[in-house]
């Protein structure tokens, strides 16, 4: 249903039927055209800045009242500018491999941010979100910004699955021996259809009525970066379950 769309989407973009190329080459096209789109946006977005600017300046001479009165139009029209521009650079970071600053990330504070960031959505769909966390677990070599990103949209779609009156779990661990860490978003959703399943983190593919999609995608892409992998898998008493697996530590090489 979805992967359709996306076909629509890439034909009509780049002029040509895409319906036969392997899912990999599709994958690339979309890159492409994420990255020419936030290209041409960006242009008339920094012309735009430049101009708000000149026209502030041009109403200093302007009265008390009429100061007043454009304030706080202006710090609207900046708020939106500077979330087009972040959007446009969230296409910038999906149309290739991500550039990740990497700083040692407590997965404790990840997760317990976007608790608090999500918990009032949920708590509105009657939905609890229990988190799960050991005692003691070692950070991470991370980029803090893209995981939380990365676990945002993972509570979200399991919200979205949930829809109303259920419950998400969100938990974390280490593996052994390697010490790869596992990040584990699990809802009482309806599950991922047997037929859906190989294609749940294909872009533009989505089983529920709101949702771009893009979410789990995004996800992949993220964790990928990361040297990760993601699983998606059904829960034998219902739902779903997502994982996230980053690779542990790496051991020095010494000879003495």
């Amino acid at each position: 249903m979805m992967r359709v769309a996306m076909e629509i989407i890439l034909a009509h973009a780049l002029g040509q039927d895409v319906s036969q190329l392997a899912a990999q080459e599709k994958r690339l096209l979309l890159s492409r055209l994420l990255a020419r789109f936030a290209h041409e946006v960006r242009n008339p977005l920094s012309s735009l800045d430049i101009h708000v600017q000149l026209l502030e300046e041009d109403l200093q001479d302007a009265t008390l009242q009429i100061r007043d009165k454009t304030a706080s139009r202006f710090e609207i029209i900046h708020g939106e500018l500077h979330r087009l521009e972040k959007i446009v650079k969230h296409f910038l970071s999906l149309a290739g491999p991500s550039s990740l600053e990497l700083h040692p990330v407590e997965i404790t504070k990840v997760v317990d941010h976007v608790w608090e960031l999500l918990r009032p959505e949920a708590a509105a769909r009657g939905i609890e979100i229990v988190v799960w966390l050991p005692d003691s677990l070692p950070a991470v070599m991370a980029d803090a910004a893209q995981l939380t990103q990365a676990l945002v949209n993972l509570v979200i779609n399991a919200i979205q699955a949930v829809e109303r009156n259920g419950r998400v779990e969100v938990s974390a661990g280490r593996q052994e021996p390697d010490g790869a860490l596992t990040i584990a978003v699990r809802d009482t959703g309806q599950g991922i259809p047997a037929d859906k399943h190989s294609a749940i983190i294909e872009p533009f593919f989505t089983t529920k009525a709101e949702g771009s999609g893009l979410g789990l995608w995004i996800v992949q892409q993220i964790i990928t970066a990361h040297g990760g992998v993601v699983e998606a898998s059904n829960v034998a008493d219902g739902g779903a379950v997502f994982t996230v697996h980053l690779p542990g530590p790496r051991k020095e090489n010494g000879n003495g």
